[in-house]
């Protein structure tokens, strides 16, 4: 706004429309109010179907900001509104969605960021600088691989390792790769993340690979870097090399000029056939951004754990149910046990906020295994917005 001037600059707008559970709620809600004979469950489904994609209301991208050119005005691309008939609103939107422009007018993506968020406040809280934090400390590294480093006990905790509520390696996908490929090394881990974040690269591919005996988890192609390495290695022209990795991270494949090229500087056959299932490459410098990042607030989690706790309870979760939380293990156990009864119960669909609470309660019951607790919330000690360690209790 300093810059181009309030009339130049407005949130990218959205338009929110019903999606499935709200038009399943509408549905019921109908059933009642009417006070009719209910629904069978295909009928209900298919008239929340029917409300499915109707517009409600609208919105702005969390980070989206539209700028217009100074010799031209706004309306010459979209008209413009409050987000939501807010007239209170410090930012105006532009009224329509904005995936319909976007061709024609330039976006920022002004995103927040949970992981530098999460670094500043784990600084603020320990005192540790970030950057200090070893990329080869054992016990850190040993997370990814084994729940040692927790001393949890293993005979109540389910998990293999102790990646949940890393970053980028704490999804149950992420988690699968790990159990599967048991990464000891910084550069195995850069490699997961390679084949964590691409398309097609590791189910059907490289999992088949590590499955069957043909290769080693840092010897699969993980990143696009490793296919211009590698070739190179092999003895393909550098140049080639480039063209081939440019290719095939694009998902447009090889040409047979180049596989005869490849089969010429005895690259395996594996290769070449994984190289054509590949529809997407992460590149190998993004990939380790993700891993020193994960691999700092693994060193946490390991030597400073009630202070990791905080600050994950803080910035990386949106549900809560604290009256669980501080009853211990036997009531986060029952309540993570209705919710997963709910999912696989076909009559019943636990909403958004329920599944996010089983998220949190997975890291709550980590915690509490752990042997450290949450304490109730008191107006004298707790913080406004955010989780603190127990200044009466270092456990909690």
């Amino acid at each position: 706004k300093e810059v181009f001037g309030d009339d130049h600059v407005f949130r990218a707008g959205t338009v929110g429309t019903v999606q499935e559970k709200t038009a399943y709620g509408y549905v019921k809600g109908y059933e009642e109010e009417m006070e009719c004979e209910p629904f069978n469950e295909a009928k209900r489904v298919d008239l929340a179907k029917g409300c499915e994609g109707v517009k409600r209301t609208t919105g702005q991208h969390p980070g989206g900001i539209v700028v217009v050119p100074l010799d031209m005005d706004v309306h010459d691309f979209t008209p413009v509104q409050y987000p939501a008939n807010n007239p209170n609103a410090t930012w105006k939107t532009t009224h329509f969605d904005f995936h319909q422009i976007h061709d024609n007018i330039l976006k920022f993506d002004i995103l927040r960021h949970d992981d530098p968020t999460a670094m500043k406040m784990l600084e603020r809280i320990t005192g540790v600088n970030v950057r200090q934090i070893p990329m080869n400390g054992q016990s850190t590294r040993a997370i990814f691989s084994t729940t040692e480093s927790l001393k949890i006990d293993t005979t109540k905790y389910n998990e293999v390792t102790g990646a949940a509520g890393i970053p980028e390696f704490g999804t149950p996908f992420v988690r699968g790769i790990l159990e599967l490929t048991k990464p000891t090394t910084f550069a195995e881990l850069v490699t997961i993340s390679g084949l964590s974040h691409g398309t097609d690269v590791w189910l059907g591919n490289a999992k088949d690979l590590i499955d069957n005996g043909t290769c080693k988890l840092n010897e699969v192609i993980g990143c696009r870097d490793d296919i211009m390495v590698d070739l190179m290695g092999y003895g393909v022209k550098p140049k080639l090399s480039f063209t081939i990795m440019e290719s095939v991270r694009k998902g447009k494949g090889l040409k047979d000029e180049w596989v005869t090229e490849m089969k010429a500087n005895n690259v395996p056959e594996w290769f070449i056939d994984s190289c054509t299932k590949i529809k997407y490459m992460f590149p190998k410098a993004h990939a380790v951004a993700y891993v020193m990042m994960a691999v700092r607030i693994a060193w946490f989690k390991v030597h400073m754990p009630v202070h990791y706790y905080c600050m994950y309870f803080s910035i990386r979760c949106d549900a809560y149910d604290v009256q669980t939380m501080i009853q211990g293990e036997a009531a986060i156990r029952q309540r993570m046990a209705d919710i997963k009864h709910m999912k696989e119960d076909k009559t019943q669909k636990p909403s958004d906020k329920e599944l996010a609470i089983y998220d949190t309660l997975e890291l709550a019951l980590e915690m509490v295994l752990r042997g450290f607790r949450f304490s109730n919330i008191s107006i004298n000690r707790s913080a406004a917005t955010e989780f603190i360690v127990d200044p009466d209790d270092p456990k909690a």
